[in-house]
């Protein structure tokens, strides 16, 4: 490649993808910038997936549901490649002359529940309906698979941890929140103005330690060998709300 790139086919356009890892060469690199272009696409943090779906979804003439949205991205994560295949499947099942993805087109092709999720699991913390958060627990519990632990302390870990940043917010107002956490809806920064009241700065600081606490249990640091998945999520949960 190195003696390729010192006399190039000029007519020629020599597309390099290198997947799953950076280019460590640094001669290559060199040798390419020289006459081309290098790109390294970064996998997105979780709290970009919802803007990335949103624009895979509109670059295909159709649109999606905050909701639907926020469900896919706690399902799938951030492998793209798994993410846009998924976002294919339920643009070609979506009903004739229906150009929306619902919870409900999800729950129906994907095989996430609309009303057993990460997200309303979250929404049921911010709002501290205990039997809300309890029932969704227990779906957990018997879908294991579906609903794995990592993914459910990763997305209270980053709520929670954006929720620290608005207390220190100079613009407390929904729009001062979305400019200050860069959200894409205002449902969003609703959902932090709602914490807010719900849990104080204090009480914040505390769940964060609980989640890094729960987490480090999970992976069997500081855990006897008799907790589960849902038993820890159960413990953690409770100490959230209370």
């Amino acid at each position: 490649l190195l003696y390729y790139l010192q006399k190039p086919l000029m007519s020629t356009i020599l597309v390099i993808c290198h997947k799953n890892g950076s280019l460590k060469n640094k001669k290559v690199v060199a040798g390419i910038e020289k006459i081309g272009v290098v790109y390294e696409s970064k996998k997105l943090y979780d709290n970009q997936l919802p803007a990335f779906i949103n624009n895979y979804v509109v670059a295909k003439k159709l649109s999606i549901d905050p909701k639907a949205a926020s469900m896919m991205a706690d399902f799938v994560g951030n492998d793209l490649s798994r993410l846009s295949s998924e976002l294919d499947k339920l643009s070609i099942s979506l009903p004739e002359g229906s150009l929306r993805i619902t919870p409900e087109i999800v729950e129906r092709n994907v095989g996430i529940s609309k009303d057993f999720n990460n997200y309303e699991l979250l929404n049921a913390i911010i709002t501290r309906n205990i039997l809300k958060a309890t029932q969704i627990i227990q779906y957990f519990e018997q879908n294991p698979k579906n609903n794995p632990l990592v993914v459910t302390i990763s997305v209270l870990f980053n709520f929670f941890s954006n929720l620290m940043l608005c207390y220190f917010s100079t613009d407390k107002s929904e729009n001062g929140i979305m400019n200050e956490l860069n959200l894409r809806y205002s449902f969003q920064s609703r959902d932090y103005l709602t914490a807010m009241r719900t849990y104080n700065a204090y009480k914040c600081i505390d769940i964060i330690a609980l989640i890094r606490q729960y987490d480090a249990r999970s992976k069997g640091i500081g855990s006897g060998a008799s907790s589960n998945d849902g038993d820890l999520l159960k413990e953690l949960v409770f100490k959230i709300m209370h």
